[in-house]
């Protein structure tokens, strides 16, 4: 498999994914939005907030521009919640022509980078690549798990109904 498709089929379903997810939370009052639900960065909106910390201002950066910013995981980078859905949609419409611009072997390479604690860590590039889109898909399973408890609708964001809206590809044979 060619992982540059790979990676920007999963660039474009982390897209589609947030979009969904902040459609659906656009609506939830306040008060709910930023209730404790239970969830690791407790609420919908700390959960937000963590996801453009890890997601765009740490692993992107990481890959991007090969720098190591230190930022609290837990970091209320921008407050106001319209403000952070337009970077968090902003933040993974960067991703697809990032994948695009990686020459093929750089996926068999190393993603080398300093850790939150400011240890030096050096791990398969394409493995940790994979590892951002997950963690976007798992946190996005928390906030639609809040909004469940919230009475709220949520939004279908398997992958697999993405992929019925995508032209299908066919496989060199």
């Amino acid at each position: 498999m060619n992982l540059n498709v790979y990676f920007a089929t999963l660039a474009r379903y982390n897209v589609w994914a947030t979009q969904r997810l902040l459609e659906a939370v656009a609506d939830v009052p306040d008060d709910g939005y930023r209730c404790d639900a239970g969830l690791f960065f407790r609420s919908i909106h700390g959960t937000l907030a963590h996801l453009l910390v890890g997601e765009h201002q740490l692993w992107f950066r990481r890959f991007a521009e090969g720098v190591s910013p230190v930022v609290a995981l837990d970091a209320d980078l921008v407050p106001e919640r319209q403000a952070l859905a337009a970077q968090l949609l902003a933040g993974a419409r960067r991703w697809e022509p990032l994948v695009a611009s990686l020459p093929p072997e750089r996926f068999d390479g190393l993603l080398n980078y300093t850790t939150m604690r400011g240890q030096p860590a050096s791990l398969p590039f394409a493995a940790t690549l994979g590892h951002v889109f997950n963690h976007g898909t798992h946190h996005r399973g928390q906030i639609t798990a809040a909004l469940t408890a919230l009475g709220r609708p949520c939004p279908e964001l398997d992958m697999v109904y993405f992929l019925q809206t995508q032209p299908h590809q066919e496989s060199p044979a």
